[in-house]
């Protein structure tokens, strides 16, 4: 199967990667050292860590990384990222595009790709407005609910699950001095989330709380000395949020940061309605720590009680949390047991093993 994978990147990741590439020159140099720091590395098939011949991947919105390849093949001009990715998906004769980045390169996009193409695919795990992805053979995603969504859309849509990151192993097993982090988004959409990081703040005076926050533009701009002046009141962060906030951490930095914890809080985007699953439970179990989580419908191996723990209202997380820390002991037990099951379940082999037997039958 010649395999050509398409992802995307966040720009506050984007800084990140422009520094650890500062002395890179080449596409493969920037694309190695990419891969190396792990940014999405639960989305990537077992091809594309292997280095197998027959897989290709690029981050098709990285101007920088398409621009170096556009050069070194002669590509004359300033083509647009869209024509790059094309191109390459024809030098490489791509039999399978798996898309993890469709609504910048939606069903338009599909439909000029080149003939080799015989399948394709996209992950798209929220809604998204007015995106068409129909013509996409599937649309796969690990939340039933917003999988329905897309059917109601025309699209065919196939349950896919993330995977554990192999190198995961290699985090949390010393000490852990943090007792509670949290790592995400904050915006308009995170609302419920945003009640859940203000109680838990509370905290802060007797445990050590880290919040790594990936603010809105209108978030960071309302908090602004310029924003002071604007009417931006709902979109700044409640001060005891604003205090302890650290700037994102992603890739081995966020297992490194993760494998320090012992708690890692968890708390589902407002779009999600009730199914549960998103990365950071992955990312936070399969690093060791314990996973606190808001109630819902969980995938196999994230239960409640026993791999993990959750609760069901803002106060509430901050009674589990204190609970957690006071009975430690237990708690890691819990924690030792999910980072257990979940390496069984979602494993690189699995996962792979998944998307050839969705490639068969689609």
């Amino acid at each position: 199967m010649r395999l050509f994978q398409n992802s995307g990147l966040y720009p506050s990741y984007l800084v990140r990667l422009n520094q650890l590439t500062a002395e890179a020159s080449s596409f493969e140099a920037r694309r190695r050292i990419f891969l190396h720091d792990r940014f999405g590395a639960l989305h990537f098939l077992k091809p594309v860590f292997d280095g197998a011949p027959e897989a290709f991947f690029t981050n098709g919105d990285d101007e920088i990384l398409q621009r170096h390849w556009a050069r070194e093949q002669g590509i004359a001009g300033k083509p647009t990222l869209e024509v790059i990715l094309l191109a390459q998906i024809e030098q490489h004769r791509t039999e399978v595009f798996y898309n993890l980045d469709p609504v910048r390169y939606p069903s338009t996009f599909v439909r000029k790709l080149p003939g080799c193409v015989r399948k394709t695919f996209c992950w798209r795990a929220a809604p998204s407005g007015n995106a068409d992805l129909t013509a996409y053979g599937a649309v796969l995603g690990n939340f039933p609910l917003i999988l329905e969504s897309w059917r109601r859309m025309g699209c065919r849509a196939e349950l896919f699950f993330p995977a554990l990151d192999p190198i995961m192993d290699e985090y949390g097993h010393g000490d852990r001095p943090i007792d509670v982090l949290f790592v995400g988004g904050y915006s308009r959409h995170h609302t419920a989330r945003a009640r859940v990081l203000e109680q838990v703040a509370s905290l802060a005076g007797s445990r050590r709380i880290v919040y790594c926050l990936d603010a809105s533009r209108l978030t960071k701009l309302a908090e602004s000395a310029i924003g002071a002046w604007l009417p931006l009141q709902k979109h700044r962060r409640p001060d005891a949020i604003a205090k302890i906030a650290k700037p994102p951490v992603f890739g081995r930095q966020l297992y490194e940061l993760i494998g320090s914890s012992k708690i890692v809080l968890n708390g589902a985007i407002d779009m999600a309605g009730t199914d549960r699953g998103n990365m950071r439970c992955f990312e936070a179990m399969g690093c060791g720590a314990l996973l606190v989580s808001d109630a819902g419908g969980y995938p196999d191996g994230m239960q409640p009680g026993v791999t993990m723990e959750s609760y069901d209202s803002p106060g509430q997380a901050t009674e589990v949390l204190s609970n957690c820390l006071q009975y430690w002991p237990e708690s890691a037990e819990i924690a030792g047991r999910g980072r257990s099951r979940v390496s069984q379940a979602y494993s690189k082999a699995s996962q792979w093993k998944h998307f050839a037997g969705l490639v068969a039958r689609i």
